[in-house]
């Protein structure tokens, strides 16, 4: 059976949405997971917590080509850069889940430095993007400003890097443009900050809402299977059964 492999570089790490302030210190880890069918293209990845926010910044591939993707450079480039040359990785392109100052913050400058297209958010996150500059000075995020996608992206469409291509969702409620990436071979989900293991993402700043976000994730993430492996925005992966069991926000026992 193909795999697909996730590491996820040690340290310490913040736990995002209504859970916030809660932390945990973890080591490298490596999870396999069975892909759904063994002449399928297999996706690999690997992710690095940046900024003081422990945003988790993915660095996507194809092994069969080596061409990837940055998903989300908050910040931190020197780090996910690195990370894409240990692996040898020729990164293609930057997909953005959605546009606050922790995913966004380094888009520009990575774009520049590499001369990179940028695809997604979904255009409704216009508004964030345009005040980049002030969230960065505000939050510490030096250099950070505003940039132009090369591709909005919808519900409905595909990105793609190298033979691998990613199914695109939009989720609105954490922000009004989050979209999400799902690897239907794979069974892997990129979820930004609409999902985490046992929480959700904030839905208390600007054009946050508390029940689109839940509709988006009871519409748009739990169809694609019980199985599907999720990456979020912040803290550990789990699953999106594991989440309609127990999370205290989302999951089948839980009225809105």
């Amino acid at each position: 059976m193909a795999r697909v492999l996730v590491e996820i570089r040690g340290g310490r790490k913040a736990v995002a949405g209504p859970a916030a302030g809660f932390a945990s210190v973890y080591e490298t880890r490596y999870y396999a997971y069975q892909a759904a069918n063994s002449v399928d293209i297999v996706m690999k990845a690997v992710i690095v917590p940046v900024t003081p926010f422990r945003q988790n910044c993915s660095v996507l591939w194809c092994p069969e080509t080596m061409k990837g993707a940055v998903v989300d450079p908050g910040g931190d480039l020197d780090q996910v850069l690195a990370a894409a040359k240990e692996h040898e990785v020729e990164i293609e392109k930057i997909l953005l889940t959605h546009a606050h100052i922790d995913h966004a913050g380094a888009t520009a400058e990575l774009s520049e430095r590499l001369d990179l297209p940028i695809e997604g958010p979904h255009r409704d996150d216009q508004f964030l993007i345009d005040a980049i500059a002030d969230h960065g000075a505000r939050f510490g995020f030096v250099g950070a400003r505003p940039f132009e996608p090369t591709r909005w992206l919808d519900g409905g469409d595909t990105a793609g890097f190298g033979k691998v291509t990613l199914e695109v969702r939009h989720c609105p409620g954490h922000t009004p443009g989050h979209i999400v990436f799902f690897h239907r071979p794979s069974k892997v989900a990129i979820v930004g900050d609409v999902l985490f293991r046992g929480s959700v993402g904030r839905t208390d700043l600007p054009r946050g809402d508390h029940a689109t976000l839940i509709n988006s994730i009871r519409s748009q993430l739990w169809p694609l299977g019980d199985d599907v492996t999720f990456v979020p925005g912040h803290g550990d992966l789990s699953t999106f059964g594991n989440e309609r069991r127990s999370n205290p926000y989302c999951s089948d026992f839980v009225e809105v």
